[in-house]
């Protein structure tokens, strides 16, 4: 190589080196905004706590170089557009969502704006991202395969009370990613020849009236899906699950801490945590449609052994030895 082409070649991988570096020094001259859409309170509080841990950890402090705008549905779903669109006037850079119904009201509302999801069952059929590999647009995030885990749901429910035929599952009809959770539900028991009734809840009053029916109807065991309605709801849900004496098992486990019999599904802070590496990535140049949805892999089953009693139920030694957590 000659004394010019080397001196050219030298200025080229500077410039590439600088290029990058100078980049990231001019976003941390910015206070860039950050748009966070919880889909209920509960679960509200708990993942942006865990969301703003891990992004003070990348180096993005509030007041300093990042202002989070925090929004909440408080578990009505149809909220969710609104709350977007108030980001979108707010001129957000990038916007956070927590379920199937709000990642979908966000594509709907911007192509430009990026988005990372969290809580989604089945980007890909959800119709989020085309690809979980190449996403492609402008949303990325987590999907927490709850529709390809909802077959241990009813495992589960059948280890416990081996002679059960008939079972009930709770969810909100308008979530998208829950209805994949009902497929999945429906061809389970059609292969092992349960009854499946299903009970569409999409407020406490509709949740009162489920409870109703399954107390006369009496079915042997219950299903409560994940999403914002039921979450919001957790509390009243374990509490009228118990009073029923109705052997129930959640996709989450802040239903087992209330007093639910037991669950089984993905930790939910851990999704939060990693969209918040997402976001670090996307504020330092990275487009979404490149980072590839990240799924989860690992699950935790959680038993909570005086809900069991109280509901007369025995947990096999079997079930013990594989739960991640037991509550005594």
């Amino acid at each position: 190589m000659g004394r010019v082409e080397r001196r050219q070649f030298l200025i080229s991988a500077s410039f590439l080196l600088a290029a990058p570096l100078a980049s990231v020094a001019q976003q941390r001259g910015k206070v860039v905004r950050v748009g966070f859409v919880a889909a209920s309170t509960v679960y509200g509080n708990e993942s942006i706590a865990a969301f703003r841990d891990e992004l003070r950890k990348l180096g993005w402090i509030e007041g300093q170089n990042v202002i989070i705008e925090p929004r909440n549905a408080m578990g009505d779903t149809r909220q969710f557009a609104a709350l977007i669109a108030d980001l979108l006037h707010l001129k957000v850079d990038v916007i956070v969502t927590t379920s199937t119904p709000a990642a979908l009201a966000a594509k709907s509302a911007t192509s430009e704006i990026p988005v990372v999801f969290s809580m989604v069952s089945d980007p890909v059929a959800s119709g989020i991202v085309g690809s979980l590999s190449r996403p492609g647009g402008n949303l990325t995030g987590w999907s927490n395969m709850l529709a390809e885990t909802s077959s241990k749901l009813i495992e589960l429910l059948g280890e416990v009370i081996p002679k059960a035929v008939r079972f009930a599952a709770l969810f909100d009809p308008s979530n998208a990613g829950k209805l994949l959770d009902i497929k999945v539900l429906q061809a389970d028991s059609r292969r092992a020849g349960l009854t499946l009734r299903l009970l569409e809840v999409r407020d406490l009053a509709d949740i009162k009236a489920a409870f109703a029916a399954m107390t006369r109807e009496r079915p042997d065991g219950l299903i409560v899906l994940q999403d914002a309605v039921t979450g919001s709801n957790r509390k009243e849900i374990v509490e009228s699950a118990t009073s029923a004496r109705l052997p129930a098992v959640y996709q989450v486990s802040d239903f087992v801490d209330l007093g639910g019999l037991m669950s089984y599904g993905v930790h939910m802070t851990r999704q939060f945590r990693r969209s918040a590496v997402y976001v670090d990535k996307i504020l330092r140049g990275a487009k979404p449609g490149d980072l590839p949805v990240e799924q989860p892999t690992a699950f935790e089953l959680v038993i909570n052994l005086k809900a069991a009693r109280t509901l007369g139920v025995v947990i096999p030694q079997s079930i013990l030895l594989r739960a991640d957590r037991v509550v005594e």
